[in-house]
């Protein structure tokens, strides 16, 4: 089987397709509407294409909306480095500013979720809120790791065994992919509520999601976030980084949490909240897990619209 061209994530809709330089490297999104700028940030195995409806919704409410491919996601730039949360956060603050606005409002999901907060704490000036989906802080992430690394059950540690999987060279970028890439469709199935695999959108998600994983350089590009995560808790880079985001945010900070979620678990989520800024909220979904943009589109959405500031709606 040929590999997909990475030009194949530029799924046609209602939306524009454009590539934008922002810190030393391309970034493709996709936009639609005009208005406060609100830039998407997808996680793990995804690409822009994940918030396709939130993009509309946003769009239809008054707001300019942007989805980003994530650097070495999608149609974006795939660099041998650049994985490290400080490198990631300086291009989330460099595409708003690429995309011509001084501020930005960041909706993000997972690894999407944990650098819009980062983003929040080392480039302030250029967030306007924060969301986060699925996602905890990095260092309530962590502390509920290192707490439950010794337990057997019910813990964050057991959680997100994976990212102690993912440590080891080529072996995760192989299984990865294997089988047309598999992996993501059983993870989607793993971490996800009960009732969206049953569901006639989960198909056509999944088959999207492991086209996407297939593009030459994603797998590697994906799983170097994860290397930088670990690597960093036993480097200065990491404990520089502990120290910059440790600080509550200025910014009003939305946790919307699958109640079910057995990745970022509901617990974990809600130990964030000594980072949070002024006038923040957490909702938790009933029955959904670690995809709310995607299990439950239409009530994310409307999530997003009840937070973000009222103005930005269409009069």
């Amino acid at each position: 089987m040929t590999p997909p061209d990475p030009s194949t994530t530029r799924i046609d809709g209602p939306w524009t397709h454009r590539d934008v330089s922002a810190n030393g490297i391309r970034l493709h999104v996709a936009e639609a509407g005009s208005g406060p700028l609100v830039l998407l940030l997808h996680g793990f195995a995804e690409f822009w294409w994940a918030w396709r409806h939130q993009l509309l919704t946003l769009a239809e409410a008054g707001y300019r909306a942007v989805a980003a491919d994530l650097r070495g996601y999608g149609d974006s730039d795939k660099p041998p480095r650049g994985y490290d949360a400080w490198t990631l956060s300086g291009d989330i603050a460099g595409l708003v500013r690429a995309l011509g606005e001084p501020r930005a409002h960041l909706v993000g999901h997972a690894w999407g979720g944990m650098l819009a907060w980062a983003t929040a704490a080392l480039h302030p000036r250029v967030v306007e809120s924060v969301s986060v989906l699925g996602g905890a802080h990095p260092l309530a992430l962590r502390g509920a790791v290192t707490r439950t690394a010794l337990r057997r059950r019910d813990n964050q540690a057991r959680a997100l065994g994976h990212l102690f999987r993912f440590q080891v060279p080529m072996v995760p970028e192989r299984r990865l992919v294997r089988r047309e890439a598999e992996a993501v469709e059983r993870m989607l199935r793993e971490w996800s509520g009960p009732v969206w695999p049953d569901s006639a959108d989960f198909g056509p998600i999944a088959r999207t999601l492991r086209a996407a994983m297939l593009v030459p350089g994603v797998a590697h590009s994906a799983l170097e976030y994860y290397r930088w995560a670990f690597r960093a808790q036993f480097r200065g880079d990491g404990r520089r980084f502990t120290e910059a985001v440790d600080r509550r945010a200025r910014v009003p900070v939305l946790q919307l949490h699958g109640d079910v979620d057995p990745c970022v678990l509901p617990g974990t989520a809600r130990a964030s909240a000594p980072w949070l800024g002024p006038r923040s909220r957490f909702e938790a979904l009933p029955g959904v897990g670690h995809f709310p943009h995607l299990e439950c589109p239409e009530r994310t959405g409307e999530a997003l619209l009840a937070f973000l500031p009222r103005q930005g709606t269409a009069a």
